[in-house]
């Protein structure tokens, strides 16, 4: 039993060395970052900026792949195979965690299968109308339709993007009876609000700065309970006395599972000491995300939490994907 005990204890001495071994000599080599959405999305910026400040920090580089398809499902699972060494990063959003409740047929888990790091950023979704729309706040929205059911329509940029199921709760919970029309992507369902090809559109706030203060659209709220600085004056779903609407759009860093927690620690404190630049909350703020940079437990709790309450929303709308 004695000799049983110590090779134990060597063992897990042994583990414990190679852990901060593999932390002290990590990076040895170029890292790849997959992004599961195309160029110029706001997981692909945010997944550039993250890859651009820590190939500096680590002193090696890390390349961006973008592997877009269904729905992001293609570069989970081509992440999720990937060597858990920490040379291989996923850039995930929402969809990261709400896709399983829409998926017959889907080929990870996101928390069995992956390692959060940190939520690195959030931007509120926001809804946004036609300028000759009357309603000038969510309370005046929704009577609004509650009057000319059947009338109004609401764009929306993805299929069981938060923005979508944002659209769809605030119908569930108010019995609107409002028409859902999807896009591919942010700024076509913007350019249909200012089309008023869809009187109402729901989106991520970043691809709507720009239209809500030219006038082109007019802001309603944002679903948040704090506004945000690139947009001063567009007042809250909260400030409205509409509650349990907020939503954001969230980007976060995970990694394969079964990576070592020393790599993994390495990763979260670049991220952290990164947040914590001015320069970048400033390039954030103008781009209408809100930084983050939490704990690896905190994500996942945050994973847990919102996987919960948007599976509730998907079940209720039926929306299914095969």
């Amino acid at each position: 039993m004695c000799r049983l005990v110590l090779a134990t204890a060597a063992m897990a001495a042994l583990s414990g060395f190679a852990g901060g071994a593999a932390a002290q000599s990590f990076p040895s080599r170029p890292i790849t970052m997959i992004v599961p959405f195309a160029a110029g999305g706001p997981t692909d910026v945010i997944g550039r900026m993250v890859a651009e400040r820590l190939s500096d920090v680590f002193g090696q580089q890390i390349y961006t792949e973008d592997l877009p398809g269904a729905g992001g499902n293609l570069g989970v699972e081509t992440a999720k195979r990937a060597d858990p060494d920490g040379y291989t990063v996923l850039v995930v959003s929402t969809g990261f965690i709400i896709n399983p409740s829409m998926y017959s047929k889907i080929g990870y888990d996101p928390l069995k299968d992956f390692a959060p790091i940190s939520l690195v950023a959030a931007s509120p979704n926001v809804v946004m109308v036609h300028p000759s729309v009357p309603a000038k706040d969510l309370k005046e929205l929704i009577a609004l339709v509650k009057a000319n059911p059947g009338k109004y329509s609401f764009a929306q940029p993805a299929t069981g993007s938060t923005p979508h199921l944002a659209g769809e709760l605030f119908k569930q919970k108010y019995n609107l009876d409002m028409v859902m029309v999807p896009f591919n992507g942010a700024p076509l369902a913007v350019n249909s609000a200012m089309g008023n090809h869809t009187p109402i559109a729901f989106t991520a706030l970043p691809p709507a700065i720009g239209n809500i203060k030219d006038g082109s659209v007019r802001g309603i709220a944002l679903l948040a309970r704090q506004r945000v600085p690139s947009l001063p004056d567009l007042s809250t779903s909260d400030e409205q006395g509409v509650t349990g609407l907020e939503s954001d759009t969230l980007t976060g860093i995970v990694m394969p599972a079964g990576t070592p927690q020393a790599v993994i620690d390495k990763w979260h404190d670049a991220i952290v000491k990164m947040i914590a630049d001015p320069e970048i909350k400033k390039k954030l703020d103008t781009l209408g995300f809100v930084a983050v940079a939490d704990s690896p437990a905190e994500f996942s709790a945050r994973i847990k939490s919102e996987a919960a309450r948007w599976d509730a929303v998907v079940k209720a709308a039926g929306i299914h994907v095969d």
